[in-house]
C-alpha cells in the first residue's frame, strides 16, 4: 500500500474506535492488541516518531542507522515481536533538562520502544479521547495551550470568577500511583496484553550515565508509582490520571457549590472561583489531591484575587493592565519569565561560539525561534514586548556580526536595519496593533 493509503487506513481505524467509545461510555474493548502490530499502524507510528526526532536511547540506535539498514525490515522485526508477544521494552536513558528552580528528569526510551508506544497510542488514544474532560487541554487533538489561556480569560472576565487557585503539584508525573492508573486503563480496556505492556513500560528500569559510568535503578518498580516523561505514551497516561481529579471535583459538587471552574494543561492547573469561595476551593483541592496520592506544592500554590493581583499560566500573565488613556482592564500578556527565556535564547544564539557560521545561517536559526515564540505569544497587549525583543535582537545580532569580523563597536552604522531585514532576511516583528494577529493594546 502507498503511504497515503496507509495513513487513511489508520485514520479509519481511529474513527471507528472513537465512535464506539463515544456511543457506549461503559464499553470495554477486549481485542486491541492485534491492531497495535498492524503494518499500517506501525508505519504511521514510525513516521510520527521520526518527525519528532529526539536523541537515541540506551542502545544508541539512531533513526539514520535504522534507515540505512532498511526501515521495513526493522519494522517487520518489531511486528514479529509484538505479534508473538515476545516484545520486552528496554531500559530508559535518564537525562536532565533545566526547569524553574532545578532540573526535570526525562526518561528516553529506545526508538524501538518509542515506536511501540506510539503504535499503542494510535489505537487506544481515540478510545480515551472520548472520555477526557473538556477542562483538559494538554496533548490532545484539536486543543492547545492558547485555548486554555482563552478559557481562563473567559472565566475571569465574562463569568467574573475573580478568585483563582494557582495550583502546582510536586513532581506530578513521577508520583502517579501505578495501581490507580492501571484501574483507569482497565475501565475501558479488557485486553490483557495491552494492559501488561503498559505495566511493563511503567516499571522499566532507568539508566543514568555520568563520567563514572552507568547507574541502573528500578525506582518506579520499587515504589509502584511514576510515569516516565519522554515517551509517546506518557502524556495520555498523565491525562487519564488527572481526569480522576476533575471527575471528583464535579461529583462532590465543588464546581457548582463554589462556582469553581478548573482549567488544566498537563500538570498545570488553575481553579477560577466566585469571590469569597477561593479559600474553600483551595482546601478542597488539597484534600482531593492527597486522596489521589499526589502532593500539592505549597511553595508555589497560592490564592490570587483579581484585579489586585495577577498570576502566570502557561507562559502568560493574567491580571490588570492599562490601555490607552490609562483605562484599566483584565487581560493577558507574555509573562516576564517567558520574555527572559527568549532573550536568553537570543543571547546564546548570538554568542561567539557561532562565529564560524554564515550570517544567513544564523538568521535562519533566529527566525525559527522568533516565529515559534511570536506564534504562541500573540494574545493581549504584546506590541511593547515585541519592541523590546526586536531592539535586543538587533543589538545582539549586530555585535555578533562585528565580532565575527573581529571588529570593535556596536555595528549600527555598518549594519543598518535595512541590511539586517532586507539583505539578510531577519524576521521583522510587528510594531503596531494591526500587524499582530489576536493582539490588543
Amino acid at each position: 500500500m502507498s503511504l497515503p493509503t496507509l495513513l487513511e487506513s489508520v485514520q479509519k481505524l481511529q474513527t471507528a474506535l472513537q465512535a464506539k467509545a463515544k456511543a457506549e461510555p461503559s464499553y470495554r474493548f477486549y481485542s486491541l492488541w492485534d491492531k497495535v502490530y498492524r503494518r499500517d499502524v506501525l508505519w504511521e507510528a514510525y513516521r510520527r516518531c521520526r518527525a519528532n526526532g529526539g536523541a537515541p536511547g540506551v542502545d544508541r540506535v539512531t533513526f539514520e542507522q535504522i534507515e540505512s539498514e532498511g526501515v521495513m525490515e526493522w519494522l517487520a522485526k518489531l511486528q514479529e515481536e509484538l505479534q508473538s508477544k515476545t516484545y520486552c521494552p528496554g531500559p530508559l536513558l535518564r537525562v536532565w533538562i533545566p526547569k524553574t528552580g532545578g532540573q526535570r528528569p526525562l526518561g528516553i526510551p529506545p526508538i524501538r520502544d518509542r515506536v511501540a508506544q506510539m503504535a499503542l497510542l494510535l489505537v487506544i488514544g481515540p478510545v480515551f479521547e472520548a472520555d477526557l474532560c473538556e477542562e483538559q487541554y494538554g496533548f490532545r487533538p484539536g486543543v492547545d495551550a492558547k485555548m486554555a489561556i482563552r478559557r481562563v480569560y473567559y472565566h475571569v472576565t465574562e463569568r467574573r470568577l475573580r478568585e483563582v487557585v494557582d495550583g502546582d503539584l510536586s513532581d506530578y508525573f513521577n508520583t502517579i500511583p501505578h495501581g490507580a492508573l492501571m484501574r483507569c486503563l482497565s475501565r475501558r480496556i479488557a485486553d490483557r496484553q495491552v494492559l501488561s505492556t503498559v505495566k511493563q513500560w511503567l516499571r522499566t528500569p532507568v539508566v543514568e550515565r555520568s563520567g563514572k559510568g552507568e547507574r541502573r535503578t528500578t525506582e518506579a518498580a520499587d515504589k509502584h508509582c511514576g510515569v516516565p516523561q519522554g515517551g509517546p505514551a506518557s502524556p495520555l497516561l498523565a491525562n487519564l490520571y488527572f481526569r480522576r481529579f476533575l471527575l471528583a471535583w464535579k461529583k462532590f459538587g465543588h464546581e457548582q457549590r463554589l462556582q469553581a471552574r478548573v482549567v488544566n494543561y498537563a500538570d498545570d492547573l488553575v481553579i477560577c472561583c466566585r469571590p469569597g469561595n477561593g479559600p474553600q476551593a483551595m482546601a478542597e483541592f488539597r484534600l482531593l489531591m492527597t486522596r489521589l496520592g499526589l502532593t500539592v506544592n505549597e511553595r508555589k500554590t497560592r490564592l490570587v484575587r483579581l484585579p489586585e493581583e495577577s498570576f502566570d499560566f502557561l507562559g502568560y500573565t493574567i491580571g490588570r493592565f492599562y490601555g490607552h488613556h490609562g483605562k484599566p482592564f483584565i487581560g493577558t500578556r507574555p509573562s516576564k519569565k517567558a520574555v527572559r527565556k527568549l532573550l536568553l535564547r537570543i543571547h546564546e544564539e548570538t554568542s561567539s561560539q557561532w562565529n564560524w557560521q554564515s550570517p544567513e545561517k544564523r538568521v535562519l536559526e533566529l527566525n525559527l525561534i522568533l516565529r515559534g515564540w511570536c506564534g504562541y505569544f500573540n494574545q493581549g497587549p504584546v506590541t511593547r514586548v515585541y519592541q523590546l525583543i526586536r531592539k535586543y535582537m538587533e543589538r545582539r545580532f549586530r555585535r555578533w556580526l562585528m565580532r565575527r569580523e573581529q571588529r570593535h563597536g556596536t555595528g549600527y552604522k555598518r549594519y543598518p536595519d535595512r541590511y539586517l531585514y532586507e539583505t539578510l532576511g531577519l524576521l521583522q516583528l510587528p510594531t503596531s496593533r494591526a500587524a499582530v494577529p489576536n493582539a490588543n493594546t
